[in-house]
């Protein structure tokens, strides 16, 4: 094997890296996860669309964040990286398995990480991978163990949430604010990006503003507010929203975010501990559930 070329990335890289990120990503998962959750499921091609919007944008965002490793003339590998306000943010990170210890994801890390020199603060989701791990350790970021709670929603649980409505791209200089208090740095173009996925709540009162991101299952994948009791309710309102009967999964739930593990208990979910909130000079942000790749 010839030495890995480490070059900018392209746009007619971006199939190739989808099904890089969805073979990595299944194969983590089949090794880590455990018994009592469901199986892991490779993400079909069919599924690729928004992963290759948000990448797609991200060339145009943040050319400079966005690399590839070469072997061969063949993509083994890439990194995805943002710079928002004075943070830096992985979105993506993944090499072929059969190309893994080699040292190829140590240089593509180096490369995203240099997008971000000029940051404070730098932020990223881990799997549980322990060789991702040591290399993210390595580069000094601290690692804050994540939760998940699963299960079926008990809707005798879900109580009446009020002032909440139904959000829009009105609601962006908002959120943005709620984004500096609560992570330190807006999401700012990132919530086009959300907003064309995912159907979005908002409150904005004087007790309390937040707003929370919530998937076609009821499932909150981003929630952000000034207090823990408006983040609750907020969960709340996004968990009502679920099929009776299903069964879902609440992801990315660090300790200092207490209160969504309360919400999670009422509603008769189980906790489990699942991947790392990986932090660059910064605290856990809270009240706060980070979506997997914007953060």
């Amino acid at each position: 094997m010839t030495a890995p070329v480490i070059r900018p990335m392209r746009r007619e890289d971006l199939e190739d890296l989808a099904d890089i990120t969805a073979t990595s990503y299944y194969e983590v998962d089949a090794r880590t996860y455990q018994r009592a959750w469901p199986d892991p499921v490779r993400r079909p091609a069919s599924r690729n669309g928004h992963w290759l919007h948000r990448t797609g944008q991200a060339l145009v965002t943040d050319p400079g964040g966005c690399w590839v490793a070469e072997v061969d003339g063949a993509v083994v590998g890439g990194a995805v990286s943002r710079v928002r306000e004075l943070m830096w943010i992985l979105a993506s990170f993944a090499v072929r398995p059969e190309h893994q210890g080699q040292g190829i994801g140590a240089q593509l890390l180096a490369a995203a990480m240099h997008h971000g020199r000029g940051c404070l603060r730098g932020m990223f989701s881990a799997s549980a991978d322990p060789g991702a791990v040591r290399r993210y350790r390595l580069a000094g970021f601290d690692l804050h163990p994540q939760m998940m709670l699963t299960g079926v929603v008990d809707r005798d649980a879900i109580p009446v949430v009020e002032r909440v409505r139904e959000g829009t791209a009105s609601d962006i200089d908002l959120m943005d604010s709620v984004d500096r208090r609560t992570r330190g740095a807006a999401h700012l173009s990132d919530h086009e990006l959300l907003l064309a996925q995912f159907r979005l709540v908002v409150t904005d009162h004087s007790t309390g503003s937040g707003y929370a991101y919530v998937d076609d299952d009821g499932v909150p994948v981003l929630v952000a507010a000034t207090n823990r009791r408006t983040a609750a309710r907020l969960m709340w309102e996004a968990l009502a929203s679920t099929r009776p009967g299903s069964q879902v999964s609440v992801q990315h739930v660090t300790a200092a975010n207490a209160w969504a593990l309360d919400v999670g208990l009422a509603a008769r979910l189980a906790i489990h501990q699942s991947g790392y909130l990986c932090l660059r000079r910064m605290k856990p942000p809270v009240p706060y559930l980070h979506h997997g790749s914007l953060l």
